[in-house]
């Protein structure tokens, strides 16, 4: 009689494989962005904890990724990288997806996993959204200049304010991303690889035709917005030419300098703006690309003076006040001392 095969577990550097040629890009099939930032969370632990355990990280075990090893790497991040509770949180989140993937394939360190996967997240303080006055956005935007440059920027810096895009969304906008004729529109892809259509206003299409007309080389897959080198502008490309032309407007409107303007408060000041004119909620979800309308909910919070209104609606209560007079007793009191 044939003994039954027992099947042999797989070791810590084929999980990791696994994890991430099988699991995440093949299985979930994960943008390339994701992908790498799950890659950098386990690097750093991995690197953290060879050192930890004095141990190299092929030699690592499940079972050697206790919660107090968590801790200490969180603990690690936020002394000693200095990074925020929410960059800490993001890095458990990717430690506690490849538990979940280990603990299924090999379930002899299913206990260990689970013990792990109890270390909670770190709740923090949610500051208030910051965003520019209408006066202080088109003091900004200001007007284009002669150069490339300048006119490459002015679109740029329109382009965010109307669309209210992400950095990685306006900087991968492609010649036919955009739709000049009926409707016009510009298709951005947001988070997840997820499309959505945002509406141009007339001056915005009428400064991407002047855009076209001056560089007619740019068609069909070749960025909208490049470089001088003709390729895909950077995220630090986007914030540098932001804060030239926010020193530029510090000039006309000395408020601005009390304000750090990024690119990301641009979308801010695009759903604020939105809001104060009387969308609906969900409109502007739809706009920002908004997977729960909760974090649309955030700028009501943000904007006192719709809040000014809201109470002016309430009738306050009719509220008397009488002249405090001190007992007998706390007299004598206060005469002793």
């Amino acid at each position: 009689m044939r003994k039954a095969t027992v099947p042999t577990q797989p070791s810590f550097p084929s999980l990791i494989q696994q994890f991430f040629t099988e699991y995440l890009v093949v299985q979930r099939a994960l943008s390339p962005r994701t992908v790498a930032c799950y890659r950098d969370a386990l690097m750093l632990f991995l690197e953290f904890a060879s050192h930890k355990l004095s141990t190299q990280p092929t030699s690592l075990k499940l079972a050697d990724i206790q919660p107090e090893l968590i801790l200490a790497f969180l603990d690690h991040l936020e002394s000693r990288r200095h990074n925020a509770v929410r960059s800490r949180n993001l890095r458990l989140t990717a430690l506690r997806t490849f538990l979940k993937f280990a603990g299924r394939r090999d379930v002899t360190s299913l206990q260990a996993v689970e013990h792990a996967l109890a270390v909670p997240m770190k709740r923090f303080d949610r500051p208030m959204l910051g965003f520019l006055t209408r006066e202080e956005m088109l003091a900004v935007l200001g007007q284009p200049g002669e150069s490339w440059t300048s006119q490459r920027d002015h679109l740029l810096l329109a382009m965010l304010y109307n669309t209210g895009a992400r950095v990685s969304e306006i900087i991968g906008v492609r010649v036919a991303d955009v739709v000049l004729d009926g409707g016009a529109c510009v298709h951005l892809q947001g988070k997840g690889r997820k499309l959505r259509s945002v509406p141009l206003w007339s001056t915005t299409v009428t400064e991407v035709r002047a855009w076209l007309r001056l560089n007619p080389m740019f068609r069909g897959e070749a960025p909208l917005l490049p470089n001088r080198d003709g390729q895909v502008m950077t995220r630090c490309n986007v914030t540098q030419r932001l804060n030239l032309a926010v020193t530029r407007a510090v000039e006309q409107l000395p408020t601005l300098a009390k304000k750090k303007v990024s690119p990301h408060i641009l979308r801010h000041t695009t759903a604020m703006h939105l809001l104060q004119s009387g969308v609906p909620f969900n409109i502007i979800a739809l706009w920002l690309g908004h997977e729960s309308p909760n974090t649309t909910h955030r700028y009501v919070e943000a904007d006192l003076a719709m809040k000014e209104k809201a109470l002016a609606r309430l009738q306050s209560p009719d509220t008397k006040l009488r002249r405090y007079r001190a007992p007998d007793s706390l007299m004598k009191f206060l005469q002793t001392l």
